[in-house]
């Protein structure tokens, strides 16, 4: 899909499955959106989380950014946006699950391993990945005779943790998380394998889930 007339085409039939064929769930959608879980993912176009999930419209409530990342808790901060999809999805809707999406292959923490602040690689990006500066710092310490693809691979896992760390210092996640009104999961898709590895904290291993 390369162009605004395969976009149109593509809302026809949208269009048609939603509205012409079967009205019955965008007709409660009206009402009110009731997602149970918030995804955290990757701006990436080929990790799209309700596709990857095969949910439903109104399944999942979504933010998606460069490399899937959760700055930590700072009121009033001026770039809020992950923040404030957070506080809705949690104060608001009442979600049960946060689901932080990681991926291989992932631009943005390719971008964050080779992050050179006397080369910056835009006005933006650099900035934004450092939020996973952490994951970076460990990788090189504890990985420093592998390969820069066993690396970024690391980094990629690693940095779905530090967002997971992040979340719990918005005071009202930890407050739900303890009060067992809510989980936090961390997931990492495999390109290269179509496989779903999920964040064992009893293991601190990513282990296959599907």
């Amino acid at each position: 899909m390369q162009n605004p007339d395969a976009l149109i085409n593509g809302f026809k039939r949208f269009q048609r499955r939603y509205y012409k064929q079967d009205n019955s769930l965008y007709a409660q959608l009206r009402e009110a959106q009731r997602p149970k879980v918030l995804v955290i993912g990757c701006s990436d176009s080929r990790v799209d989380p309700a596709i990857l999930t095969d949910c439903q419209p109104g399944d999942l409530f979504v933010v998606r950014d460069v490399a899937n990342l959760v700055p930590p808790y700072e009121k009033n901060a001026p770039d809020n946006g992950v923040s404030s999809a957070v506080e809705y999805a949690v104060r608001h809707l009442n979600v049960e699950h946060i689901v932080v999406l990681g991926h291989s292959h992932c631009g943005g923490i390719d971008a964050l391993m080779h992050c050179d602040s006397d080369h910056p690689s835009g006005e933006f990006i650099d900035q934004w990945v450092m939020t996973a500066r952490s994951a970076r710092q460990k990788v090189e310490q504890e990985m420093s005779d592998k390969d820069e693809d066993q690396k970024v691979c690391a980094c990629e896992q690693a940095s779905i943790l530090v967002s997971l760390e992040n979340l719990m210092t918005f005071p009202w996640v930890a407050g739900a998380v303890h009060a067992g009104r809510l989980t936090l999961h961390g997931w990492y898709f495999d390109l290269d394998t179509g496989s779903l590895l999920a964040w064992n904290a009893d293991t601190t291993a990513f282990e296959k889930l599907a």
